[in-house]
């Protein structure tokens, strides 16, 4: 997972980049948060799986949209990966909702390059998906942050 949340995070990728380079790292995060949740969905029971339930449908729905955005654009998207590797070893419950918080700040870094773009309704998605991103992970037992998915200097 760690290959992906590298890549959403925009991480070898140095200079300007394009709408096209900033919806590709939104939806490489997407698509690792999708994965993601399969595993921590795994490790929950109850209300806890159903709210990781409707997360990961969340995600794959935006990332359903980016694809779509990408491809109107006459851009390829580029494929999710087999599988990803996980930054911590989950095997709890209090595992599982600390990999939800990582996902979801992960998914406001890989959105983090979109809301530079010129073009004001692609700045507007990408905040509005920050927003609910930072959210979530708060609700998952994360801390708030002031500027959540900037790396902080500490």
């Amino acid at each position: 997972m760690r290959a992906g949340l590298d890549r959403a995070r925009g991480r070898g990728a140095r200079g300007p980049r394009g709408e096209v380079a900033a919806l590709q790292a939104a939806l490489a995060a997407e698509e690792a948060a999708s994965y993601g949740y399969g595993v921590v969905g795994a490790h929950l029971s109850g209300q806890a799986f159903s709210l990781a339930t409707s997360d990961c449908v969340i995600h794959e729905r935006a990332r359903d949209n980016l694809i779509a955005m990408l491809s109107s654009l006459g851009a390829p998207p580029q494929p999710a990966a087999v599988a990803y590797r996980l930054p911590m070893a989950v095997s709890t419950t209090a595992q599982a909702a600390t990999l939800a918080v990582d996902l979801e700040l992960s998914v406001v870094a890989g959105y983090l390059d979109l809301v530079a773009v010129g073009d004001r309704s692609l700045r507007r998605l990408a905040a509005s998906r920050m927003q609910d991103a930072a959210s979530r992970a708060a609700r998952w037992g994360g801390q708030p942050e002031a500027f959540p998915g900037l790396a902080s200097e500490r």
